[in-house]
């Protein structure tokens, strides 16, 4: 008989029977997937991103492929608050798993007021802070880049909501670990690692971006070493959970996460090549710690070892 292995791991007090998650922008609102996947096998579910008002998005061409990864520049098109809530939040009432929030805005206060509104209703588990977005005018980018204004955002959210807040770090910036340090002191639960790389891609006949906007986020395998690297030096400045995000296409890519420090992992652009990427992780990972005899999965969290 197999050594029974315990998944679970913790968010601060969200506790999750998995570590895979989705993320924020790569799987709706679950519902559109709900046909293509059993949805209780996650660990969690992190929405599409929520904003005080209605966002259209950037025009298209917004999505392109590239090697190894995909070029994105939506523009956080959502319904607003007021559509999420009337039309999207009875479903996601329904699942059995956590259920977190990605918050938007362009300032702080709509953070807030996301934030405070949302915070009576049913079926939210915690919310994640999005201020790394590169593909928006303005916003959270403008935000992430001043430790000072991330600590002040993240304090005046902690004065509406007991729930969980995980901030979402943009890696386009060279101060990382200090926007890290800066949103733990100021009370959030976990920490996000990475959001989206820039990239452009480039019509050659035409002598034009291919994305309208010009540029647009880099996802998927090509940007998993960077994403990586990020999440093993976050995870050593901070003493808060970080879940690490960026080309997790397999078990096997969510174990690195996870040895360089990642106590979950958020699974994207792998959804869009097959649906049951997260299943199969979920299963990858307990098959893992079965075949290594490892009965807990968070003894493996930043469990990496350096060379002499």
């Amino acid at each position: 008989m197999g050594i029974k292995v315990d998944l679970s791991v913790s968010l601060g007090d969200l506790k999750l029977k998995n570590p895979v998650l989705t993320a924020a922008g790569c799987f709706g609102f679950g519902e559109e997937y709900s046909p293509l996947v059993d949805l209780s096998l996650l660990g969690g579910l992190i929405t599409k991103a929520v904003s005080l008002n209605p966002i259209p998005g950037n025009p298209p061409p917004r999505i392109v492929e590239t090697p190894c990864g995909m070029l994105n520049s939506i523009g956080l098109a959502n319904p607003g608050l007021g559509g999420f809530v009337q039309d999207k939040l009875p479903f996601l009432s329904s699942l059995p798993i956590p259920v977190i929030v990605n918050v938007a805005g362009e300032r702080s206060e709509e953070y807030r007021e996301v934030v405070r509104r949302l915070d009576g209703a049913e079926g939210i588990d915690g919310y994640e802070i999005n201020i790394s977005c590169p593909n928006v005018e303005r916003g959270g980018m403008e935000l992430s880049s001043d430790p000072q204004e991330v600590f002040e955002l993240i304090s005046s959210l902690k004065e509406v909501t007991s729930r969980p807040l995980i901030v979402k770090l943009s890696p386009n910036l060279g101060n990382m670990s200090e926007i890290a340090q800066a949103a733990e002191e100021a009370g959030a639960d976990a920490l996000s690692a990475i959001n989206t790389l820039v990239g452009m891609a480039i019509d050659i006949g035409s002598k034009r971006p291919i994305l309208a906007r010009g540029t647009g986020g880099l996802s998927g395998p090509a940007i998993k070493p960077v994403a990586l690297a990020l999440v093993w030096r976050v995870a050593r400045a901070v003493k808060i959970p970080v879940i690490g995000v960026g080309g997790i296409f397999t078990s096997e890519d969510a174990l690195e996460f996870i040895l360089a420090g990642a106590t979950a992992v958020q699974v994207g652009t792998a959804n869009f090549v097959d649906p049951q990427a997260m299943p199969k992780i979920v299963k990858g990972l307990r098959d893992y710690c079965e075949r290594e005899e490892i009965s807990k999965i968070s003894d493996l969290i930043g469990g990496l070892e350096m060379g002499d």
